[in-house]
């Protein structure tokens, strides 16, 4: 399936930079994606960028970049955020928060946010050592 669109932002690992994340994920915000699809994909890229410079990349230098690479295809959306940081089991993550989100909860909650965004959600680690987030939004194919 050939891409419709697709981009590439290295950022550097610092909190600062989400707003220049955000901007750059401006130029998906049209068809094939509903405005709804292209917010919640928003979020999704934020929680993820986020949780990337706060656990992965924690106390680690700021010139360490984090990759983010946004694919649109007739029938879903993939974001794929890499870093360097420690790997972890996601879905034992996953299932070991609370089904029910606790809005005084510290932590956890960008986690349950983007499973219950995303139609698709890994974290794998990549053969170059770092660790690959895969959000995967799924929505209607156009008319032909």
């Amino acid at each position: 399936m050939q891409p419709i669109h697709r981009a590439y932002l290295q950022v550097n690992t610092d909190l600062n930079a989400l707003t220049e994340v955000l901007s750059w994920f401006d130029q998906f915000n049209g068809p094939p994606l509903s405005y709804q699809t292209w917010l919640q994909c928003q979020l999704a890229l934020a929680e993820g960028f986020t949780n990337a410079v706060r656990h992965a990349h924690q106390g680690q230098p700021l010139e360490l970049p984090i990759d983010i690479e946004v694919t649109v295809l007739s029938a879903c959306l993939e974001i794929r955020i890499w870093d360097q940081g420690e790997p972890f089991n996601l879905r034992q993550k996953l299932d070991s928060l609370p089904q029910e989100m606790d809005s005084d909860a510290e932590g956890g909650r960008g986690l349950k946010l983007m499973q219950r965004i995303a139609d698709s959600l890994s974290y794998t680690r990549t053969s170059d050592n770092r660790n690959c987030l895969l959000i995967v939004k799924h929505y209607p194919e156009p008319d032909s």
